[in-house]
């Protein structure tokens, strides 16, 4: 009976295998571990399916029937969603905790912004309006996986084209794209983001790389995020990536303070099997420029200073650990005497304590000796208005205007529409320049404040994305298709090897606006439920109680003693 049901097994797995090849559809699985130099641990999970030969949908054919679609390995809630709303690119994004670039360097995958972060790109038509499937795309996505990305309305929608460029290829339909983009700062990722995640891979978490997966290792992490990307590969098919990451700390874990790290005491799970269905299922670890450490069980091979393990011929359970015998417990670097790991470092603070105005403060760090060319985008809620006219670039206490090349702005509509601001700034090698700008905070209807009024509003953070090196300039054709390189001189001068256009997020800002005080409703529902209870009662005494006069004979007295006086002679 059992080796009738292993058989069974094999010729269903083999059948699944057959009707996904003959689909045309590749899954594959990959874990990135890279150790950091503050002693974290940065873990990247990625998981890709493709759709050989697939193209989105035309928007022009919406209002005809869509052709049947039979997936196997792709997800099929997901696929639905984007046949539904003809998306020709998608990427969601859900984080919580703040990225520190300068210690942990660029995210393996760029979209690290605090919150949910959504934008795609559609085609127009004349049928349906890119509104309206926006909204329907917001709705859509907020059901499947369980985020409020239903706030994402037309209050918090903009299409910044220069900084969200296409990482795909888009499809030569007959009406042009159009970009929409929002971000929700006040949204966290938690388990129940997590559970539909998991439930759009094949495997599930059942097996592979994915039963690595514990939410409560996951969300114990200094930072942690998911995000959802699809993308057109023309002459390939449509592509959906699901990407996980996380910095772990293991000096917190240890009872030591050492910074030994294995999969069993980062994720309190190993690897017991590959996913049957994937083509390739891989754990590389980048391995840290000293030599003084150990790792276990030896790599399937080594190159690029990356060791790469293959689960899918791994005959027992994979555990990968890594030791640094030397260190009795880890000794995190001085901040000032390390260098920063991006080629710009970002800070943004609103100053002042006025509920009325304030200003917007942007400090940016130059760490190359050559110039360098950054767009810098501001998606702003209308709750904080821009004042155009005070925005202003200096160096060292010195105007700099010239620094500002292109200036963009959409200005905001109360109740309707954020502010946009776009710019090009040049920075100055090695040097620091500060922007300033003043803002107005309105006053919001009673009705429009969150249910914690008192805490603030949470504001999106702003994005800068060096796009020039030096002299060098870079095109839309050039960052979409390889990432530019410097000259070889200035590479030796200057050290400096290859360069891509890469997002950069600043920390989210919280604003004090102008609450009411939303204790008075309640005191005056006490007062006067008070008074009332006291007119009620005193007029319900009146009108309900008869009142008469009883009048009380006197106290015959015994003889010799007076009737106003008591028994033993006390007067009354």
């Amino acid at each position: 009976m059992k080796l009738r049901g292993c058989w069974r097994t094999c010729f269903l797995l083999a059948l699944h295998l057959v009707a996904a090849s003959a689909h045309g559809e590749v899954f594959d699985e990959d874990l990135t571990l890279r150790p950091l130099r503050d002693g974290k641990l940065q873990a990247r999970f990625s998981f890709t399916t493709l759709l050989k030969g697939a193209t989105p949908r035309n928007p022009a054919a919406l209002e005809d029937d869509d052709e049947a679609q039979h997936y196997t390995l792709f997800p099929l809630a997901l696929g639905q969603i984007l046949r539904e709303h003809a998306v020709s690119e998608l990427h969601l994004t859900l984080n919580a905790g703040k990225w520190n670039y300068d210690h942990w360097g660029h995210p393996d995958e760029p979209g690290v912004g605090t919150g949910a972060e959504l934008w795609v790109w559609m085609g127009d038509t004349a049928a349906t309006s890119v509104d309206r499937r926006w909204q329907g795309l917001r709705n859509s996505l907020a059901g499947l996986f369980c985020a409020s990305l239903g706030h994402l309305d037309e209050q918090r929608t903009t299409s910044p084209t220069l900084t969200f460029q296409p990482e795909g290829s888009l499809p030569n339909f007959t009406n042009p794209h159009e970009l929409r983009h929002a971000t929700l700062p006040s949204e966290h990722v938690c388990t129940e983001n997590l559970t539909p995640f998991l439930k759009l891979l094949p495997c599930k978490s059942l097996s592979g790389i994915a039963s690595l997966l514990n939410p409560h290792k996951l969300f114990d992490a200094d930072w942690h995020g998911l995000g959802v990307h699809v993308r057109y590969r023309e002459g390939a098919g449509v592509e959906v990536r699901l990407a996980f990451q996380a910095v772990i700390d293991p000096v917190r874990y240890s009872n030591v303070g050492r910074r030994d790290w294995s999969l069993r005491s980062v994720f309190d799970r190993s690897i017991a099997k590959a996913c049957p269905v994937a083509r390739s299922s891989k754990v590389r670890v980048e391995l840290p420029s000293e030599t003084s450490y150990t790792i276990s069980p030896g790599p399937t091979d080594i190159a690029n200073n990356v060791a790469t393990y293959t689960v899918d011929t791994a005959e027992e359970a994979l555990d990968i650990s890594m030791q640094w015998p030397g260190e009795n417990s880890f000794q995190y670097p001085a901040t000032s005497s390390v260098p920063p790991l991006t080629d710009i470092s970002v800070l943004r603070n609103l100053k002042g304590t006025s509920q009325a105005e304030a200003r917007l403060t942007l400090e940016i760090k130059n760490n190359l000796p050559i110039q360098v060319s950054a767009g810098y985008l501001e998606t702003m809620p209308w709750h904080l208005q821009f004042y155009l006219h005070t925005l202003q670039a200096q160096i060292n206490g010195a105007p700099r205007d010239d620094l500002l090349n292109i200036i963009s702005y959409t200005p905001p509509v109360p109740h309707s529409r954020p502010a946009l601001l776009q710019a090009v700034l040049t920075l100055p090698p090695q040097a620091t320049v500060h922007l300033t700008m003043n803002v107005a905070k309105p006053f919001l209807r009673y009705t429009e404040h969150p249910p914690d009024a008192q805490r603030g509003w949470d504001l999106p953070p702003a994005v800068l994305v060096p796009f020039a090196f030096g002299e060098l300039s870079l095109t839309n054709e050039t960052a979409a298709s390889e990432p530019p390189t410097l000259p070889s001189d200035r590479l030796q001068r200057t050290g400096v090897q290859e360069r891509r256009p890469r997002r950069m997020y600043t920390p989210v800002l919280l604003v004090d606006l102008a609450t009411p005080d939303f204790s008075m409703p309640y005191n005056v529902i006490i007062l006067s439920c008070t008074l009332i209870a006291l007119t009620f009662g005193t007029i319900f005494n009146l009108l309900t109680r008869r009142f008469v006069v009883v009048e009380v004979d006197p106290i015959s007295a015994p003889e010799g003693q007076p009737a106003d006086t008591a028994a033993d002679g006390t007067p009354r």
